[in-house]
């Protein structure tokens, strides 16, 4: 594949993509209920913010990749400071 044709794949993905996510896409690609999600903003642990006259919630696609970032470098320290036992990593 040439690289003008990656880019093509690649621009088609991004648009595919939305770039502001409302709170039930978060929760879906966390796997996670809405109220933890709404939590998460709430303890300012994910940057969002309120849209029109009804106040919906956005969160930036970018965003939400900083938020999973920061959860794998917390993991990978709370991990090596406290090796987790044999059968309690699912």
């Amino acid at each position: 594949m040439s690289i003008k044709n990656a880019s093509a794949i690649n621009g088609s993905e991004a648009a595919a993509r939305p770039r502001f996510l409302t709170i039930a896409q978060v929760a879906d690609e966390l796997s996670v209920n809405e109220h933890l999600v709404r939590g998460l903003i709430k303890n300012l642990e994910l940057r969002a913010f309120q849209v029109g006259g009804r106040g919906q919630w956005r969160i930036g696609r970018d965003d939400l990749e900083a938020y999973i970032a920061t959860a794998y470098e917390r993991a990978a320290q709370q991990i090596a400071a406290e090796p987790p036992s044999e059968g309690e990593v699912e």
